[in-house]
Formats: structure tokens, C-alpha cells, sequence
């Protein structure tokens, strides 16, 4: 079973993302085109007039070489070579390399790419559509990337390696297998995991690589392509934007501008990007440092590396691999060397998005479309059963724990507990009072709206008082409730930032991917309630604390 909710209405999305999926008149000017399917073929016919020949070689050589030695389907070897084709072109998804695919939404962007393109190809079969995953290997926050859960068991990776995460070897992590050969269970699909987590991590010697070789496996059947943009070739290709970068240093003055008009349409709309005056890393044997201006021209913070203009862009036209766009640069320098029309991301990677689109037109590139990924909660059958048997709709379980007690609690109460009309009875009366008091000294009037304010007062205090006592008297059932909803949303956040793929590929015996691909929707732009059938056996649920 599949369900619909409005993402306004789940409470989970921030009020700049809601406004843009309601197309709000005052955001218009932050994008080029809403992710409409009538909205391609404008889109297309934009790239390819900005997206060479030679570019998409050089891509096309790029990818071969990063995929000599993987196995991978005919239909990722198609859609490589595909590449060259003119009429070609990619939807892309970009994240970090987070172990074991960390958080569920890591899975969910990629599907949500995947059937993208899937879409599109039905409607427009002239055309060619890639589904791109762009691996973060520039990313320097180990922190947020060395860790994912099963079945609340944190598994973490410590390392004291620094540098590029992309670069970092993958030794000790033979450790976190033994445990996952225990904490999967002894069923096919638990120890097929256990030994995909061995070759992808043991059996490569990078992140990136390991990486690779993981997400390859999961998505490779459905055509996927990897790239790990930290690839001398393709830097070659940005040259003329870093070397603006550098000695220009406008980047940051179009982002400034976008970020202070978004604070005049809202307030409370969040900053998510912080632009420097030069948005370049200088990478290079585990250094990952920001280039700054100083008196003698450039400078590679917290190192002794010193460069005049002349030297620097010298340095850049041969060495361009040593040059690493931050989060300001990197969408444009996706965006150059892809023949890109959509990037699909969650909230927050909209939303810096959405703080860029001057900054692409000063460099004349071709501004994507922005799709918010699919977002999904699973709910077994088992918890459908519950949900139904507590006459629980999909919407109540997205409201807060004490917004939903009160809600059930009204619900079940042989009594009306919410006293409204005896708020409307009593204001008649003493609006009746009101008429006298109009006709007589101002203390009288005074004596009245006092009354009327203690009274009220009194109601509401009754109401509390009544709602407390029903509470207790269901008790039991409200902490069925509440265990429920706990079990959907746990440390009280959406699912999908916490629990990792790998229980439900053991609870839908390895279906999990599949179900994905056939029943999430990209282009409706809604939140999905997902039931699905667990086929998990009692092996399969072994606990295992560390």
C-alpha cells in the first residue's frame, strides 16, 4: 500500500522548501526552470548549445577509466558510451561517502535519479537519459560520513587519517565485517551483506574506490553511473572557471546578494552556504586547505605555500587536479562538466542551490533544474495492523507525541474534553454585560472584562484538568501509541536519517531496491507512506550490542 502527504504537512520540511515546491511568486527568480516533465525539452534544447563535443569525450574517456576495473551491466556500459551522443544527457544525484550508504536517504536520491530518467525516457524517447551518482570525494567531514545504525546498533569507523575523504584508506575496517556477520543474521540476504561490506571495504584500498564498488553492485542493473569528479582530465575542463575564481573573485559578491534578497522575502528562510572571497581548496598529499589572498598574492591557509598571480595560474594550467572547487564552486563545476538537466537533492542541498543561480549566469552555464528527492516512511505490515487497530490515519503519525496524545485521547474520551461552546456561551452572556456596562461608569466595565478573563480562565484550567485525567485513563493505549510512532520515527526524527538500507534488504529478502524503483513517483513532489510485506525470519533478528 502507498500513500500521499503534502510535505508542508509532515512538519519536517523547512518553510523556504515548502514555498519552492508551492512555486511561491517571490522565489521564482532563484531558479530557471521548475522541475516540471513539460519543462525538459526547454532544458535540453538550453544544454546543448552550452555542452560541447569535445567535453562530452573527454567525460565519456573519464568514466571508462574509472570503470576499467569494475564489473558492471550492459546498461551502464550503454549509458557511458551514450555519453557522446548529442542527444544524451544526465540527471544527477551527488553525496557523501558515507559507510555503507549510511542514512536511508542516501538510497532514496539515487532511485529517485534512476526512475527519473526512467520517466523521461518514456516521454521523450528521442532522448537519452543518464542517471548520474556524483561521489563527494573532495568532502573533507569524515565525522558525519563514518557511521551508520541496524536496528538502533551504531557502527562507527575511527580513523585519525585527514585530507580528502575520497583518498583515505580503508585499513581497519575488517573489524566492522566481523561484527556484521553477527549482527545480519545467518539468512542468504543478511550474510550476503556481510560479505558485500567485506569486498567493497576490504578488498578496496580507498573510500572512493570501496565506495564505487558498493553503490556499483546495488544500482548497477538499472544503469547507473559513477563519478568521482577529483580527476585531472576533468579539472582540465574547469580551468577557465577556477582561473575567474582567482582573479576575480565574484562568486562570492552574486551569492551575497541572492542570500540577503532571501532574507527580505523571509527571515526566518535559513542560510545554508557561506561563500568566501575565493571558494577554492588547494589539495595535495593530505592537505585540504582554503586559498586566500594575502600581500605577496595567494596563500594556502595553515601551510607555508605562497604563490604570486603569475605563479598561481601557471600552477593551475598544469596542476589542475590539485585545485578543488568548495561548496559554492561545486555545483558549477558539475554542472560544466556534465550535460546535466536536473540534480536531485534533499532540503537542504535545494535550498544552497537555490542561493546560486547568478552566480551560474555570471559564469554562463546553464542552471539545472532542482528536484527534491523522494522521501519515504516504511511501515511494515505488522505496524499497518497497529496503526489500523489504534484508528490511526498516515497524517497522525507525522504530528508530535503530545500534539497526538491529546488527539487520541479526545478521540477515545466518553466526554467532550474540548469547550468551545462553553467558551461561545459565556462570551454571549457577558456580552450582554458588555451592552450595560456601555452605559454606565468605567469601573463597571472594568469589573466585567475581569470577570469575563477570570472565568475564561477557569474553563481552560477545567479543560487541562480534564484532559490530564482522560490521559491517564488511557494510558495504555496512548503508549501503544506513542511506542508505534516511536518505532517509525526514531530519536524523533524521519526515519530515513537514521536507519540504514541493509534491515530492510533483510526484511524484504533483497527486495527493497526493487519495490523503490517501482513505487516511487519523482515528479510528484509529495512525502511517500510506504507498507510493505516483511518476509524476515526469526534468524534474521539476532541482537547484537557493541
Amino acid at each position: 500500500m502507498i500513500d500521499y502527504i503534502p510535505f508542508k504537512e509532515t512538519g519536517y520540511f523547512s518553510e523556504f522548501i515548502t514555498d519552492y515546491l508551492a512555486q511561491k511568486a517571490e522565489l521564482r527568480c532563484l531558479y530557471h526552470r521548475f522541475p516540471l516533465t513539460t519543462n525538459f525539452p526547454a532544458q535540453i534544447k538550453e544544454k546543448q548549445a552550452h555542452y560541447s563535443a569535445e567535453n562530452r569525450n573527454t567525460l565519456a574517456e573519464a568514466l571508462e577509466k574509472q570503470y576499467k576495473n569494475l564489473s558492471i551491466s550492459k546498461k551502464t556500459y550503454h549509458n557511458i558510451e551514450a555519453i557522446r551522443q548529442e542527444n544524451t544527457f544526465t540527471v544527477t544525484t551527488g553525496h557523501q561517502l558515507s559507510l555503507f550508504t549510511g542514512p536511508l536517504y542516501f538510497i532514496y536520491k539515487i532511485v529517485t535519479t534512476i526512475v527519473s530518467c526512467e520517466q523521461l525516457k518514456k516521454l521523450y524517447p528521442q532522448y537519452n537519459f543518464v542517471p548520474i551518482y556524483w561521489m563527494a570525494t573532495e568532502d573533507h567531514d569524515f565525522e558525519e560520513i563514518n557511521h551508520f545504525s541496524f536496528r538502533g546498533q551504531k557502527l562507527s569507523w575511527h580513523s585519525e587519517q585527514g585530507g580528502m575523504v575520497g583518498d583515505f584508506s580503508t585499513d581497519g575496517l575488517e573489524r566492522i565485517t566481523k561484527i556484521l556477520r553477527v549482527l545480519l543474521g545467518k539468512s542468504h540476504q543478511g550474510q550476503y551483506l556481510a560479505s558485500l561490506f567485506e569486498r567493497a571495504y576490504e578488498q578496496h584500498p580507498t573510500l572512493s574506490s570501496a565506495t564505487r564498488y558498493l553503490v556499483n553492485e546495488l544500482f548497477t542493473s538499472y544503469g547507473l553511473v559513477i563519478i568521482d569528479a577529483n580527476d585531472k582530465c576533468l579539472k582540465e575542463l574547469f580551468v577557465p572557471h577556477f582561473r575567474q575564481e582567482l582573479l576575480q573573485n565574484d562568486a562570492h559578491k552574486e551569492v551575497e546578494k541572492t542570500l540577503a534578497y532571501i532574507k527580505s522575502v523571509n527571515k526566518n528562510y535559513p542560510e545554508q552556504v557561506h561563500p568566501r572571497e575565493i571558494n577554492i581548496f588547494y589539495v595535495k598529499d593530505g592537505i585540504r586547505e582554503r586559498i586566500v589572498r594575502d600581500s605577496e598574492g595567494y596563500a594556502v591557509l595553515n601551510t607555508s605555500i605562497r604563490f604570486t598571480e603569475e605563479e598561481i595560474l601557471r600552477h593551475l594550467e598544469c596542476f589542475p587536479e590539485y585545485f578543488s572547487p568548495n561548496v559554492i564552486l561545486r555545483p558549477l563545476y558539475q554542472e560544466v562538466i556534465l550535460p546535466n538537466l536536473a540534480y536531485v537533492g534533499g532540503g537542504g542541498e535545494i535550498a544552497y542551490w537555490l542561493e546560486l543561480k547568478d552566480m551560474f549566469a555570471l559564469h554562463k552555464v546553464p542552471f539545472p533544474m532542482l528536484m527534491l528527492r523522494n522521501s519515504v516512511l516504511l511501515i511494515s505490515e505488522t505496524q499497518e495492523k497497529k496503526l489500523h487497530k489504534l484508528g490511526l490515519t498516515h497524517y497522525d503519525i507525522f504530528l508530535k507525541n503530545n500534539v497526538l496524545e491529546n488527539k487520541i485521547t479526545q478521540r477515545l474520551s466518553e466526554y467532550p474534553i474540548d469547550f468551545t461552546p462553553q467558551r461561545q456561551s459565556l462570551e454571549e452572556h457577558f456580552a450582554h454585560l458588555y451592552q450595560i456596562a456601555a452605559h454606565t461608569d468605567k469601573s463597571f466595565l472594568g469589573a466585567v472584562k475581569a470577570q469575563e478573563a477570570k472565568q475564561l480562565k477557569g474553563l481552560t484550567n477545567l479543560e487541562k484538568r480534564l484532559l490530564k485525567a482522560q490521559k491517564k485513563k488511557y494510558r495504555e493505549t496512548l503508549d501503544r501509541v506513542i511506542d508505534l510512532r516511536v518505532s517509525l520515527f526514531p530519536k524523533e526524527s524521519l526515519q530515513e536519517r537514521v536507519d540504514n538500507f541493509s534491515e530492510y534488504m533483510i526484511e524484504s529478502q533483497g527486495k527493497f531496491i526493487d519495490t523503490l524503483v517501482t513505487h516511487l513517483s519523482p515528479f510528484d513532489f509529495r512525502f511517500v507512506v510506504l507498507s510493505y510485506e516483511s518476509g524476515a525470519s526469526k534468524e534474521d533478528c539476532i541482537e547484537y550490542f557493541i
